[in-house]
């Protein structure tokens, strides 16, 4: 059955994320116009993307643009009749801000990159591409062997952090969404992400992004063994009694979700080495069942504000990126997953 909502998004960040920089075999970036194209070109029985979810940093936008500049992203992004919906923050070191758990100096710099993503967020709105999405944050401090030298102590001052940028994002009518990844302190499993929402206790502002290949890591206890709720050679039954374990708790809290597939691996490119591994939608090897996984996540979706989909392609190589056919396959697995679990406004 075919529905109106949600709306499928594509997202720009895979020209970008583990691209460029100095190592062997470095691919370089993906421009915004080029991934605009890609996008605009993708079709499957009439039906074409509705829009795309959009990373705040260069080279596809300079987070400090003037006012005049970010209305012609727009005006491009328009252009191919596209919707803006959720903006990536530039929330880590070496873009704008710092890690989360850091100390005020860090913190100030974490703090800053919400209000530059809400500034931008405020520019698109008035402009009319953008009508939904959230601002997608994590906690920027990569890897988990800092914040296990005082667990309690670190998850409470990403917890201050995340507060005090939920605050801003309120001021400017927005809503935080922090993306559960095994790679991020404090956000590395599904229990410790959930115990970060609540001590942070701003549902109305800050919830969580499910992306359906990091969450996959997630049940398998990647970074935190202890909190795994599958084991390797698990039976179909284990994985959906696991799989509603984690969705029943952490989707009360999920105001963005990323459609996505995962092979298992856990390993990405340049400085995303050792985080889930997004696959093809139709990898041979993919361990989820894609259109009943999302429909999980998407059980009253619109009581949650949710009003799109995303589909995220992070760390695909450039000439699966530049195939046509990779993109009409995601096309197709994103219009399933809305035939299945969609609704109408």
């Amino acid at each position: 059955m075919s529905h109106s909502l949600p709306k499928l998004h594509n997202a720009m960040w895979p020209g970008l994320v583990g691209k460029g920089g100095d190592e062997p075999g470095a691919e370089p970036p993906i421009s915004l116009e080029r991934m605009l194209e890609l996008t605009a070109a993708a079709e499957v029985n009439g039906q074409k993307f509705d829009g795309i979810d959009y990373f705040l940093f260069l080279p596809h936008t300079d987070p400090d643009a003037s006012d005049d500049d970010l209305k012609k992203i727009a005006d491009l992004i328009a252009s191919h009749g596209f919707k803006v919906g959720s903006l990536v923050a530039p929330v880590w070191p070496g873009t704008v801000g710092d890690s989360a758990m850091g100390d005020d100096a860090q913190q100030a710099k974490f703090l800053s990159a919400i209000e530059k993503a809400c500034r931008i967020a405020r520019i698109f709105n008035d402009h009319g591409v953008r009508e939904y999405g959230v601002i997608r944050i994590d906690s920027a401090e990569f890897g988990v062997a800092k914040w296990k030298d005082d667990k309690a102590a670190g998850t409470a001052r990403i917890a201050d952090t995340f507060k005090k940028a939920a605050k801003i994002a309120a001021d400017h009518g927005e809503r935080l969404a922090a993306e559960g990844e095994i790679c991020w302190a404090g956000m590395h499993s599904w229990k410790d992400m959930l115990n970060l929402l609540e001590a942070v206790g701003m549902p109305e502002t800050l919830g969580f992004q499910a992306d359906l290949a990091h969450t996959y890591l997630y049940l398998m206890g990647y970074n935190a063994p202890e909190h795994a709720l599958l084991k390797e050679g698990y039976s179909d039954d284990a994985f959906w009694a696991a799989y509603k374990t984690m969705t029943d708790a952490l989707r009360p809290w999920t105001i963005d979700f990323h459609v996505a597939q995962n092979d298992g691996n856990v390993h990405g490119s340049g400085s995303h080495d050792k985080t889930g591994k997004h696959c093809p939608a139709d990898d041979p090897n993919g361990k989820l069942d894609i259109v009943k996984c999302a429909g999980y996540w998407l059980k009253d979706a619109p009581s949650r504000g949710i009003r799109h989909i995303c589909w995220d392609g992070c760390m695909f190589p450039n000439a699966m990126l530049e195939d046509g056919k990779t993109w009409n396959t995601i096309l197709d697995t994103m219009i399933k997953v809305r035939d299945a679990n969609g609704w109408d406004a």
